[in-house]
């Protein structure tokens, strides 16, 4: 499909689908939307293209990012983003603006010609001489659920395009129409993606969707957790440099630092989550790189006061990195806490489906550039058919999370005075050693509950073999409660005393809850619990 034929499907007598957001004036400075719908507008008042959204500015031309013409092309759509430049323009008719539009959408772009985009904090901008028009969505998106649903979609993206969802842009690389415009590529005069390793525009509205709930500069999405977690290290932490991190984590990281991180000289101090004066003393005795945790962590939902921890760490030079898997962006923000990066397995709850693997990390744009680099010469390239999935799992995120965190809450408790449980951890009781640091550093539990059934673990597998609603699986977040015995699941390959050395019993349950109906789960852990 040649470039040019995008522009030939703008029909000139075509008319604009009415929109409240441009009922009367448009107020300067904002960002507007167009989309040619020859089906819109109703009595004998259509909007055509002449309409007020569509006033290019001088220079227009050249202003119009290639990459706009370029996903205009593939995408096969005849939507070009305007502004308002002027409200004292002349009148022009609609068939000298359609062909603006068409010579827009071809024209080339001169080497050395200055092309601007603007894609922090969910801006839109284009420029126009010394001047630009941005609208920030910060100004009308202030619920995390609001957020979650339209961060990085709702003022528009690097893909044009008319359609609500985000569309799925499966390409493996980018081209350049010509060797100038490659050499301005090079030489960051302009703004284009070009393989896909280095980024795609599916993802890039994941990314700024995830920034923005967790206030961060910027963030990184990659094909799974561990791979956030091991790249943000191996980036962030130079050969012979020293981590810290605590006694309960996921296995899984816990071997990537004792294992993988010595090859490259690399040691680590591990100490239990509270423990400030190990901290302490580790910060003292080493040149910490890096401090990393879970809060809370796997599988036991020990919390870290990240705050206290953080001043600690950077009056020693120190970054700190969180992993909020376990929290989600809605029940805790580790970088308004003073953390530097936060880490999340975007296959749990940010997904929330149970049908996607992702992870992501999320920071300054100095920190997450560092991992950037690595990441691109690394790969471990999410697949933008996963990166859409997870937009379409964040845009439920808040409903899933309140939902969850209440019957998590409510089964903790009910466990917790059932006869046949011994102990319960979740960070929602009384009892949990960190619940009024949760209380402080969180707004909500989460949808995991750890306990102890009592019994051995003959005992404990006919409990949740009984199990009818949840899976036996290793996952957690979803909408589908998942179950699992850590002493089965993760640990098997060790016996039973180097297990315990880790605190994993063999009558140990970690219990995600899904979105299942309360009353459902309660009936069905009780009768499993009535089994044994």
């Amino acid at each position: 499909m040649s470039i040019s034929s995008c522009a030939s499907r703008v029909p000139l007598s075509s008319q604009c689908r009415s929109d409240p957001a441009f009922s009367g004036t448009i107020p300067r400075p904002t960002a507007s939307r167009f989309s040619c719908n020859p089906r819109a507008g109703s009595g004998n008042k259509p909007f055509g293209i002449s309409s007020l959204i569509l006033r290019f500015p001088p220079n227009f031309v050249r202003q119009l990012s290639n990459k706009a013409r370029r996903n205009c092309s593939n995408i096969g759509v005849a939507q070009i983003v305007a502004a308002s430049w002027s409200d004292n323009q002349p009148p022009s008719s609609a068939a000298a603006e359609a062909k603006a539009a068409a010579s827009a959408v071809s024209a080339p772009i001169a080497a050395g010609e200055d092309v601007y985009k603007d894609n922090s904090k969910g801006s839109l901008g284009f420029c126009n001489g010394s001047s630009s028009v941005q609208v920030n969505e910060s100004s009308f998106l202030n619920g995390a659920g609001s957020v979650a649903i339209h961060a990085g979609e709702r003022l528009g993206r690097g893909i044009v395009t008319d359609a609500i969802t985000t569309p799925v842009v499966n390409t493996s690389a980018y081209f350049f129409k010509k060797t100038a415009e490659l050499i301005d590529f090079k030489e960051k005069r302009h703004v284009s993606f070009e393989y896909g390793r280095y980024g795609n525009p599916t993802t890039e509205v994941l990314e700024e969707k995830i920034s923005q709930l967790e206030g961060a500069e910027s963030t990184l999405i990659l094909a799974s957790g561990m791979c956030a977690s091991t790249v943000m290290m191996l980036a962030l932490v130079p050969a012979g440099g020293h981590i810290i991190t605590t006694t309960d984590c996921y296995r899984k990281t816990r071997i990537f630092i004792e294992t993988f991180l010595p090859k490259m000289g690399i040691t680590a101090s591990v100490i239990d989550p509270a423990d400030i004066a190990g901290l302490k003393s580790a910060l003292d005795n080493h040149k910490v790189s890096l401090f990393f945790t879970e809060s809370p962590t796997n599988p036991f939902l020990r919390c870290v006061d990240i705050e206290l921890v953080s001043k600690l760490c950077h009056a020693k030079g120190a970054l700190v990195c969180i992993d909020g898997t376990f929290a989600t962006p809605l029940n805790q923000k580790a970088l308004a806490l003073g953390a530097d990066i936060v880490v999340h397995s975007a296959t749990k709850y940010l997904g929330g489906h149970n049908d996607v693997l992702g992870g992501c990390v999320s920071g300054s744009t100095d920190i997450v550039s560092q991992v950037r680099i690595v990441h691109h010469v690394l790969g471990g390239t999410i697949n933008p058919n996963a990166a859409y999935l997870l937009i379409r799992g964040m845009k439920t995120l808040k409903l899933r999370i309140q939902q969850q965190n209440s019957t998590a809450q409510r089964m903790a408790e009910v466990l917790e005075a059932h006869p046949k449980v011994k102990h319960v951890y979740y960070p929602g009781l009384k009892s949990h050693p960190e619940h009024e640091l949760a209380k402080k550093q969180m707004t909500g539990f989460g949808g995991v509950v750890s306990f102890e059934v009592d019994g051995d673990i003959t005992a404990t597998i006919k409990f949740v073999d009984s199990l009818k609603i949840p899976y036996i699986a290793p996952s957690f977040g979803g909408c589908e409660s998942i179950v699992d015995q850590p002493a089965i699941m993760s640990y098997w390959d060790l016996s039973q005393p180097e297990r315990e050395k880790y605190g994993i019993k063999d009558n140990l349950v970690r219990f995600s809850f899904g979105v299942e109906d309360y009353e459902d789960l309660e009936a069905d852990v009780l009768q499993a619990l009535e089994a044994i």
